[in-house]
Protein backbone atom coordinates (compact mmCIF):
# COMPACT_ATOMS: atom_id res chain seq x y z
CA UNK A 1 0.00 0.00 0.00
CA UNK A 2 1.06 3.76 -0.78
CA UNK A 3 0.82 6.51 1.48
CA UNK A 4 -0.07 9.95 0.58
CA UNK A 5 0.27 13.08 2.43
CA UNK A 6 -2.89 15.03 2.70
CA UNK A 7 -2.23 18.79 1.29
CA UNK A 8 0.36 20.73 2.70
CA UNK A 9 -0.44 19.28 6.53
CA UNK A 10 1.46 16.55 8.34
CA UNK A 11 -0.87 13.72 7.76
CA UNK A 12 -0.02 11.04 5.60
CA UNK A 13 -2.83 8.12 4.94
CA UNK A 14 -3.15 4.99 2.87
CA UNK A 15 -4.09 5.80 -1.10
CA UNK A 16 -7.23 3.57 -0.67
CA UNK A 17 -9.88 4.35 2.42
CA UNK A 18 -12.38 2.05 3.81
CA UNK A 19 -15.73 3.17 3.75
CA UNK A 20 -18.21 2.50 6.14
CA UNK A 21 -21.31 3.31 4.12
CA UNK A 22 -22.32 -0.53 4.11
CA UNK A 23 -22.19 -0.29 8.16
CA UNK A 24 -24.87 -0.55 10.21
CA UNK A 25 -29.36 -0.52 9.25
CA UNK A 26 -32.02 1.93 8.41
CA UNK A 27 -31.82 5.89 8.04
CA UNK A 28 -32.80 5.21 4.49
CA UNK A 29 -30.15 3.29 3.40
CA UNK A 30 -31.42 -0.75 3.70
CA UNK A 31 -30.43 -0.60 0.08
CA UNK A 32 -26.51 -0.69 0.52
CA UNK A 33 -26.07 -1.43 4.08
CA UNK A 34 -26.00 -4.40 6.66
CA UNK A 35 -22.54 -5.11 8.13
CA UNK A 36 -22.55 -5.26 11.33
CA UNK A 37 -20.18 -7.15 14.62
CA UNK A 38 -18.26 -9.70 13.46
CA UNK A 39 -18.69 -8.67 9.69
CA UNK A 40 -17.86 -5.05 10.49
CA UNK A 41 -14.82 -5.64 12.83
CA UNK A 42 -13.04 -8.14 9.98
CA UNK A 43 -13.72 -5.52 7.68
CA UNK A 44 -10.97 -3.58 9.78
CA UNK A 45 -8.95 -6.31 10.10
CA UNK A 46 -8.75 -7.15 6.69
CA UNK A 47 -8.49 -3.33 5.90
CA UNK A 48 -5.31 -3.33 8.48
CA UNK A 49 -3.45 -6.17 6.74
CA UNK A 50 -3.42 -4.73 3.55
CA UNK A 51 -2.17 -1.75 4.93
CA UNK A 52 -5.18 0.51 5.22
CA UNK A 53 -4.34 3.48 7.80
CA UNK A 54 -7.74 6.13 7.01
CA UNK A 55 -11.30 5.27 7.85
CA UNK A 56 -13.99 7.06 6.17
CA UNK A 57 -17.81 7.57 7.62
CA UNK A 58 -20.58 10.22 8.04
CA UNK A 59 -23.16 11.05 10.64
CA UNK A 60 -26.06 11.00 8.01
CA UNK A 61 -25.04 6.83 6.81
CA UNK A 62 -27.53 4.55 7.88
CA UNK A 63 -28.56 7.71 10.35
CA UNK A 64 -25.71 7.61 12.20
CA UNK A 65 -26.27 3.60 12.81
CA UNK A 66 -22.50 3.25 10.77
CA UNK A 67 -20.95 5.28 13.20
CA UNK A 68 -22.59 3.55 16.18
CA UNK A 69 -21.21 -0.04 14.66
CA UNK A 70 -18.05 1.30 13.47
CA UNK A 71 -17.28 2.89 17.22
CA UNK A 72 -17.80 -0.78 18.73
CA UNK A 73 -15.79 -1.97 16.43
CA UNK A 74 -12.98 0.15 16.75
CA UNK A 75 -11.91 -0.80 20.17
CA UNK A 76 -8.18 -0.92 20.37
CA UNK A 77 -7.44 -0.66 16.30
CA UNK A 78 -8.65 2.85 16.78
CA UNK A 79 -5.12 4.45 16.81
CA UNK A 80 -3.97 2.67 13.98
CA UNK A 81 -6.54 4.50 11.65
CA UNK A 82 -6.83 8.21 10.58
CA UNK A 83 -10.74 8.42 11.52
CA UNK A 84 -12.97 10.89 9.39
CA UNK A 85 -16.65 11.50 9.80
CA UNK A 86 -18.94 13.79 7.93
CA UNK A 87 -21.26 17.26 8.63
CA UNK A 88 -23.27 19.30 7.12
CA UNK A 89 -26.45 17.12 5.53
CA UNK A 90 -29.76 17.43 7.54
CA UNK A 91 -30.08 14.62 10.20
CA UNK A 92 -33.52 15.98 11.19
CA UNK A 93 -36.43 18.38 10.36
CA UNK A 94 -35.49 21.30 12.44
CA UNK A 95 -34.20 24.67 10.63
CA UNK A 96 -31.11 23.64 12.20
CA UNK A 97 -30.72 20.29 11.85
CA UNK A 98 -28.50 20.59 8.35
CA UNK A 99 -25.86 23.57 7.27
CA UNK A 100 -22.18 24.08 7.69
CA UNK A 101 -23.01 26.58 10.41
CA UNK A 102 -21.46 27.06 13.83
CA UNK A 103 -24.87 25.71 15.83
CA UNK A 104 -25.33 22.28 13.49
CA UNK A 105 -21.88 21.48 13.30
CA UNK A 106 -20.77 21.33 16.76
CA UNK A 107 -23.43 19.68 17.77
CA UNK A 108 -23.28 16.85 14.81
CA UNK A 109 -19.43 16.39 15.52
CA UNK A 110 -19.99 16.35 19.66
CA UNK A 111 -22.70 13.37 18.28
CA UNK A 112 -20.66 12.08 16.12
CA UNK A 113 -18.30 11.79 18.38
CA UNK A 114 -20.50 9.62 21.05
CA UNK A 115 -21.11 6.98 18.31
CA UNK A 116 -17.85 6.62 17.80
CA UNK A 117 -16.79 6.36 21.42
CA UNK A 118 -13.80 8.38 20.88
CA UNK A 119 -12.69 12.29 21.84
CA UNK A 120 -11.61 13.32 18.31
CA UNK A 121 -12.00 13.24 14.87
CA UNK A 122 -8.85 13.04 12.98
CA UNK A 123 -10.65 14.96 10.22
CA UNK A 124 -13.58 16.52 9.15
CA UNK A 125 -15.12 16.57 6.19
CA UNK A 126 -18.28 19.28 5.34
CA UNK A 127 -20.61 17.17 3.06
CA UNK A 128 -21.86 19.63 1.00
CA UNK A 129 -21.60 23.22 0.78
CA UNK A 130 -23.71 25.62 2.54
CA UNK A 131 -25.17 27.99 0.37
CA UNK A 132 -26.79 30.53 3.47
CA UNK A 133 -24.16 30.48 5.97
CA UNK A 134 -21.10 32.75 5.87
CA UNK A 135 -17.80 30.79 4.71
CA UNK A 136 -16.26 32.73 7.27
CA UNK A 137 -18.84 31.17 9.81
CA UNK A 138 -18.15 27.49 9.00
CA UNK A 139 -14.34 28.49 8.98
CA UNK A 140 -14.31 29.94 12.28
CA UNK A 141 -16.05 26.61 13.27
CA UNK A 142 -14.01 24.21 11.90
CA UNK A 143 -10.92 26.00 13.97
CA UNK A 144 -12.50 26.22 16.95
CA UNK A 145 -13.72 22.54 17.18
CA UNK A 146 -9.38 22.14 15.93
CA UNK A 147 -8.90 23.92 19.45
CA UNK A 148 -11.17 22.87 21.98
CA UNK A 149 -8.77 18.96 20.76
CA UNK A 150 -12.88 17.85 18.76
CA UNK A 151 -10.97 17.63 15.62
CA UNK A 152 -7.21 17.62 14.19
CA UNK A 153 -8.21 19.04 10.80
CA UNK A 154 -10.81 19.76 8.39
CA UNK A 155 -12.04 19.45 4.86
CA UNK A 156 -14.89 19.84 1.95
CA UNK A 157 -16.20 17.68 -0.05
CA UNK A 158 -18.85 17.57 -3.71
CA UNK A 159 -17.81 21.26 -3.78
CA UNK A 160 -17.42 23.16 -7.17
CA UNK A 161 -13.72 24.92 -8.02
CA UNK A 162 -15.26 28.24 -7.69
CA UNK A 163 -16.45 27.04 -3.78
CA UNK A 164 -12.76 25.47 -2.97
CA UNK A 165 -11.15 28.36 -4.31
CA UNK A 166 -13.33 30.58 -1.85
CA UNK A 167 -12.92 28.50 1.16
CA UNK A 168 -9.08 28.35 1.08
CA UNK A 169 -8.77 32.09 0.37
CA UNK A 170 -11.04 33.04 3.12
CA UNK A 171 -9.50 30.90 5.64
CA UNK A 172 -5.99 32.92 4.38
CA UNK A 173 -7.15 36.25 4.77
CA UNK A 174 -8.79 35.74 8.05
CA UNK A 175 -5.31 33.85 9.26
CA UNK A 176 -7.25 30.59 9.82
CA UNK A 177 -6.70 27.00 9.28
CA UNK A 178 -8.21 26.47 5.90
CA UNK A 179 -8.95 22.36 4.44
CA UNK A 180 -6.48 20.19 3.89
CA UNK A 181 -8.22 17.63 1.48
CA UNK A 182 -11.85 17.76 -0.32
CA UNK A 183 -13.58 14.00 -1.13
CA UNK A 184 -15.71 14.20 -4.72
CA UNK A 185 -17.43 11.54 -7.11
CA UNK A 186 -15.06 10.38 -9.71
CA UNK A 187 -15.17 7.34 -11.73
CA UNK A 188 -13.80 6.76 -15.84
CA UNK A 189 -17.01 7.09 -16.77
CA UNK A 190 -17.71 10.20 -14.83
CA UNK A 191 -14.92 12.47 -15.31
CA UNK A 192 -16.54 15.73 -14.81
CA UNK A 193 -14.68 17.20 -12.23
CA UNK A 194 -11.26 17.29 -14.41
CA UNK A 195 -12.46 20.25 -16.01
CA UNK A 196 -12.01 22.81 -12.57
CA UNK A 197 -12.25 20.69 -9.39
CA UNK A 198 -9.12 18.91 -9.34
CA UNK A 199 -7.12 21.50 -11.59
CA UNK A 200 -8.26 24.21 -8.64
CA UNK A 201 -7.62 21.74 -5.67
CA UNK A 202 -4.10 20.88 -7.04
CA UNK A 203 -3.11 25.11 -7.39
CA UNK A 204 -4.86 25.33 -3.70
CA UNK A 205 -2.67 22.62 -2.38
CA UNK A 206 -5.58 20.62 -1.50
CA UNK A 207 -5.41 16.69 -1.26
CA UNK A 208 -7.90 14.74 -4.17
CA UNK A 209 -9.64 11.72 -2.74
CA UNK A 210 -12.44 9.84 -4.98
CA UNK A 211 -16.01 8.46 -3.72
CA UNK A 212 -17.16 5.32 -4.78
CA UNK A 213 -14.51 4.82 -7.55
CA UNK A 214 -17.02 1.33 -9.25
CA UNK A 215 -19.62 3.81 -9.32
CA UNK A 216 -22.17 2.99 -6.76
CA UNK A 217 -22.05 -0.12 -8.03
CA UNK A 218 -22.51 0.82 -11.89
CA UNK A 219 -18.83 -0.69 -12.75
CA UNK A 220 -18.80 -3.07 -10.18
CA UNK A 221 -18.56 -5.90 -13.32
CA UNK A 222 -22.64 -7.14 -11.94
CA UNK A 223 -24.46 -4.27 -14.41
CA UNK A 224 -24.39 -4.88 -18.07
CA UNK A 225 -25.82 -4.38 -21.47
CA UNK A 226 -29.10 -6.75 -21.86
CA UNK A 227 -29.38 -8.29 -18.56
CA UNK A 228 -30.98 -8.20 -15.36
CA UNK A 229 -28.99 -6.20 -12.77
CA UNK A 230 -29.14 -8.57 -9.82
CA UNK A 231 -31.53 -7.67 -7.00
CA UNK A 232 -28.99 -8.08 -4.21
CA UNK A 233 -26.69 -5.37 -5.83
CA UNK A 234 -27.39 -1.36 -4.84
CA UNK A 235 -27.75 -1.08 -9.00
CA UNK A 236 -30.31 -4.26 -8.67
CA UNK A 237 -32.57 -1.76 -6.35
CA UNK A 238 -34.21 1.78 -6.56
CA UNK A 239 -30.95 3.22 -5.27
CA UNK A 240 -31.00 6.95 -7.33
CA UNK A 241 -27.17 7.49 -7.65
CA UNK A 242 -25.41 8.16 -9.99
CA UNK A 243 -26.36 10.01 -11.97
CA UNK A 244 -25.75 8.85 -15.58
CA UNK A 245 -25.43 11.07 -18.59
CA UNK A 246 -24.84 8.44 -21.59
CA UNK A 247 -26.08 4.68 -20.38
CA UNK A 248 -25.21 3.40 -24.08
CA UNK A 249 -21.46 5.01 -23.45
CA UNK A 250 -21.32 3.34 -20.20
CA UNK A 251 -21.81 0.06 -21.28
CA UNK A 252 -19.31 0.72 -23.51
CA UNK A 253 -17.25 1.46 -21.38
CA UNK A 254 -18.07 -1.43 -18.84
CA UNK A 255 -17.58 -3.50 -22.02
CA UNK A 256 -14.39 -2.56 -22.02
CA UNK A 257 -13.34 -3.03 -18.57
CA UNK A 258 -14.87 -6.47 -19.61
CA UNK A 259 -12.19 -7.30 -22.04
CA UNK A 260 -9.20 -5.44 -20.49
CA UNK A 261 -10.08 -7.42 -16.93
CA UNK A 262 -9.89 -10.96 -18.82
CA UNK A 263 -6.94 -10.52 -20.48
CA UNK A 264 -5.19 -9.03 -17.35
CA UNK A 265 -6.76 -11.70 -15.52
CA UNK A 266 -8.33 -9.36 -13.06
CA UNK A 267 -11.33 -8.06 -12.06
CA UNK A 268 -13.61 -5.32 -13.41
CA UNK A 269 -13.59 -3.24 -10.28
CA UNK A 270 -9.76 -3.75 -9.91
CA UNK A 271 -9.34 -2.74 -13.05
CA UNK A 272 -11.49 0.43 -12.49
CA UNK A 273 -9.55 1.35 -9.05
CA UNK A 274 -5.99 0.86 -10.60
CA UNK A 275 -7.08 3.31 -13.63
CA UNK A 276 -8.19 6.03 -11.10
CA UNK A 277 -5.38 5.43 -8.94
CA UNK A 278 -2.98 6.62 -11.90
CA UNK A 279 -4.61 9.88 -12.61
CA UNK A 280 -3.26 13.46 -12.47
CA UNK A 281 -3.92 14.78 -8.69
CA UNK A 282 -5.93 12.33 -7.23
CA UNK A 283 -4.20 11.38 -4.14
CA UNK A 284 -6.98 8.08 -3.58
CA UNK A 285 -10.04 6.46 -3.81
CA UNK A 286 -12.85 5.78 -1.01
CA UNK A 287 -13.93 1.46 -1.22
CA UNK A 288 -16.43 0.11 0.46
CA UNK A 289 -18.44 -3.36 0.27
CA UNK A 290 -20.66 -5.38 2.11
CA UNK A 291 -19.41 -8.86 1.03
CA UNK A 292 -15.77 -9.48 2.18
CA UNK A 293 -14.76 -10.97 -1.25
CA UNK A 294 -15.43 -7.70 -2.67
CA UNK A 295 -13.73 -5.44 -0.39
CA UNK A 296 -10.29 -8.13 -0.52
CA UNK A 297 -10.40 -7.38 -4.71
CA UNK A 298 -10.60 -4.25 -4.32
CA UNK A 299 -7.71 -3.90 -1.62
CA UNK A 300 -5.20 -5.97 -3.65
CA UNK A 301 -6.16 -3.66 -6.55
CA UNK A 302 -3.99 -1.07 -4.64
CA UNK A 303 -0.80 -3.65 -5.95
CA UNK A 304 -1.75 -3.88 -9.52
CA UNK A 305 -0.27 -1.79 -11.96
CA UNK A 306 -2.28 -1.28 -15.13
CA UNK A 307 -0.48 -1.93 -18.30
CA UNK A 308 -0.07 1.45 -20.23
CA UNK A 309 -1.95 0.39 -23.23
CA UNK A 310 -4.41 -0.64 -20.92
CA UNK A 311 -4.75 2.94 -19.10
CA UNK A 312 -4.76 5.04 -22.24
CA UNK A 313 -7.24 2.96 -23.62
CA UNK A 314 -9.53 3.65 -20.83
CA UNK A 315 -8.51 7.15 -20.81
CA UNK A 316 -9.12 7.91 -24.41
CA UNK A 317 -12.25 5.87 -24.50
CA UNK A 318 -13.77 7.68 -21.50
CA UNK A 319 -12.75 11.02 -22.79
CA UNK A 320 -15.42 13.64 -22.12
CA UNK A 321 -15.67 16.91 -24.60
CA UNK A 322 -13.19 20.01 -24.59
CA UNK A 323 -15.96 22.18 -23.38
CA UNK A 324 -15.46 26.20 -23.73
CA UNK A 325 -13.13 27.41 -22.45
CA UNK A 326 -11.00 24.03 -23.20
CA UNK A 327 -11.17 24.10 -26.72
CA UNK A 328 -10.44 27.73 -26.67
CA UNK A 329 -7.62 27.61 -24.86
CA UNK A 330 -6.03 25.08 -26.75
CA UNK A 331 -6.07 27.07 -29.84
CA UNK A 332 -4.39 30.42 -28.03
CA UNK A 333 -3.27 29.43 -24.56
CA UNK A 334 -0.83 26.87 -24.69
CA UNK A 335 2.02 29.00 -25.13
CA UNK A 336 2.17 29.16 -21.07
CA UNK A 337 -0.01 26.42 -19.73
CA UNK A 338 -1.61 26.23 -16.53
CA UNK A 339 0.59 23.27 -14.69
CA UNK A 340 -2.54 22.36 -12.62
CA UNK A 341 -4.22 21.22 -15.52
CA UNK A 342 -1.46 20.68 -18.26
CA UNK A 343 -2.48 16.65 -18.40
CA UNK A 344 -5.80 16.84 -18.43
CA UNK A 345 -5.41 19.72 -21.43
CA UNK A 346 -3.22 17.15 -22.99
CA UNK A 347 -5.70 14.38 -22.93
CA UNK A 348 -8.12 16.83 -24.76
CA UNK A 349 -5.43 17.46 -27.21
CA UNK A 350 -5.13 13.83 -28.10
CA UNK A 351 -8.67 13.93 -28.37
CA UNK A 352 -8.98 16.22 -31.07
CA UNK A 353 -5.73 15.30 -32.98
CA UNK A 354 -7.46 12.24 -33.24
CA UNK A 355 -11.21 13.54 -34.28
CA UNK A 356 -9.16 15.68 -36.90
CA UNK A 357 -10.11 18.90 -35.30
Amino acid sequence: MEYTRLGSSGLYVSRLALGTIPFGTGGGMEQIDGVDGKDAERQLDTALEHGVNFLDTANIYSGGDAERVLGEVLGKRRDRFVLTSKARTATGDGPNDSGAGRYHLTRAVEESLSRLKTDHLDLLYLHQWDGQTPIIETIATANELIRAGKIRYWGVSNYNGWQLAKTVYEAQLAGLEGPISHQTYYTPEAREVEYEIIPAARDLGLATFGWSPLGEGLLSGRVRRGQQTPPDTRQGTDWPEPHVVDQERAFDLIDLFDEIAQGLGWSIPQVVISWILTRPGVNGTVIAARRHEHLVEDLEAAELTLPDDARDRITAASQLPAYYPVWHRLLNGQDRPEPAEAEFYAEHQRALDADGS
